[in-house]
């Protein structure tokens, strides 16, 4: 933290840079990479199982993907993701991963230092982002190998700290401390600032800036201050440091563009019931975590409420389950709903999501199973939670029941917080009359530059465009990458 400190001081005057990016996850991390000069071309000789995009990769083999036009290279593609710039970069990364193959990386990728960008990357935590938040023992959701970033797989790394996949997958540590590996080992490291909290982005007069510019020009020498055509308005990005000892250290940035890379796990989604504000009720895995390890709850203690049909409840669940602590789980969906994750997952790939599912199923309350100190309510929501820790429930059918619980966890999944854009960023919203949601209103994004189609030079990467896996993430930043690349004319002809 003193490093970045240090690095962060000069950010105390005012500072102008081509691109600045708020958050520094896998989305952040990628796309520093790719405007560090680091440029992927087709691999000569090299053979995609797709046919018709084989077809086109071999029309210019010399023109980096980067300068090619993204929609026409991404057409007919089909596969987990509604982005089909996301699609085109997986499938060059991963050319067959979803059918089980093992076929090479298409792409090659050489560092021209004279296309890098002058960018900052800000976050709170270390490089890896949310990475770092969750518990370093839960394992992810995706393959191991979907989790690596571009020109590092993920699995050589992993031999390297002579380990291997646990049932394909990764724990969020091995995750975490890979995407550090990769920025050092990358060398992006001057890139990134730690320990930033943004607290406003805004749009600004270029002119009322412009004697701070004439400063900089002089430090800077690719400032986009130097373009000709030079914008009536610059984002002006202001925040704080948190220094070691617990003081804000304040800063104020410019920039023509900025990128919205910070993810959703910062902020949990709320019920809006009577009390859910009390004491024992928390809204993060953690919070259990850490009970765990406080001995506030145990074997002979009042169950813990657990709230959610989704994996994180499902990770609570399991590891309530292997402590020996008693558990009410409450969710809204029938058991047999396929909507529900776990109807969607292989048996075989996800064994502990599939106990968690046969759980759901056969030790509800009216149907004792064989799983002890574990109670499923499916088709019921909580109505209140009271100040002597009893908990009011009802069913489908308007039945209410009431439950004496040592502590709650409210686990329905998290929405961005994006406090610091005017009206929260609602007005960006794919729905602007709603607030953005990753699943259901995610920011309204150009899908080949990923640029906001209500506000030109501010970009939304990851689940704020709608982009909720690590693997697809990293077509964002290809766009983004490619979008800015032509803006600052660093495109060959």
């Amino acid at each position: 933290l003193e490093q970045c400190f240090k690095r962060l001081l000069y950010l105390q005057e005012y500072k102008f840079f081509s691109i600045v990016f708020s958050g520094n996850g896998p989305s952040g991390i990628c796309l520093s990479y790719l405007l560090s000069g680091y440029t992927p071309y087709f691999k000569r000789h090299s053979l995609h199982p797709h046919p018709i995009l084989q077809r086109k990769l071999e029309e210019a083999p010399e023109v980096s993907i980067l300068d090619q036009d993204l929609e026409y290279l991404s057409e007919g593609l089909e596969g987990r993701s509604h982005s089909p710039v996301a699609l085109l970069f997986d499938t060059l990364q991963r050319p067959d991963t979803d059918f089980g193959g093992t076929a090479e990386s298409v792409l090659t990728w050489w560092q021209e230092p004279d296309r890098a960008i002058p960018h900052l990357v800000l976050g709170r935590n270390a490089p890896g982002g949310a990475w770092h938040s969750i518990e370093g023992s839960m394992v992810t959701l995706s393959r191991g190998e979907w989790m690596g970033l571009p020109d590092l797989p993920f699995k050589e790394w992993l031999k390297q700290k002579r380990r291997g996949l646990r049932n394909n997958r990764a724990t969020a540590e091995d995750i975490a401390q890979y995407y550090q590996h990769y920025v050092v080992k990358k060398g992006l490291q001057k890139n990134f600032r730690c320990g930033t909290v943004v607290t406003s982005v805004r749009k600004v007069s270029a002119e009322s800036t412009s004697h701070h510019a004439q400063k900089d020009l002089q430090e800077d020498g690719d400032s986009l201050w130097h373009s000709s055509e030079q914008s009536a308005e610059v984002f002006q990005v202001d925040g704080f440091f948190k220094t070691v000892e617990g003081d804000k250290e304040p800063f104020s940035i410019y920039a023509e563009n900025v990128v919205l890379a910070t993810g959703t796990y910062d902020n949990p989604t709320w019920l809006g019931v009577k009390g859910e504000n009390l004491s024992y009720v928390h809204h993060q895995l953690s919070a259990l975590e850490e009970a765990v390890k406080n001995n506030s709850v145990g074997i002979m203690s009042d169950p813990v409420l657990i709230v959610g049909a989704g994996l994180t409840a499902a990770d609570a669940i399991l590891f309530a389950h292997h402590c020996n602590i008693p558990v009410i789980h409450v969710f809204r969906r029938r058991v047999s709903d396929p909507g529900l994750i776990f109807n969607q997952l292989p048996k075989m790939m996800y064994p502990e999501y599939h106990k968690v599912h046969q759980m759901m199923k056969e030790q509800t309350a009216a149907c004792a199973g064989p799983y002890e100190r574990y109670i499923s309510l499916p088709e019921h929501h909580v109505l209140s939670f009271g100040k002597d820790k009893k908990c009011i429930f009802q069913d489908k059918n308007g039945c209410q029941k009431a439950y004496k619980i040592s502590m709650a966890l409210v686990l329905t999944g998290s929405n961005p917080s994006l406090s610091f854009l005017p009206n929260d960023g609602i007005d960006l919203a794919m729905d602007s009359d709603q607030p953005v949601n990753p699943k259901r209103n995610p920011i309204d994004v150009d899908p080949f530059t990923y640029e906001c189609t209500q506000e030109k030079g501010l970009y939304a990467l990851g689940p704020l465009a709608g982009d909720n896996f690590v693997r697809f993430v990293q077509g964002g930043a290809l766009a983004v990458a490619s979008s800015l690349l032509k803006k600052v004319n660093k495109n060959p002809p």
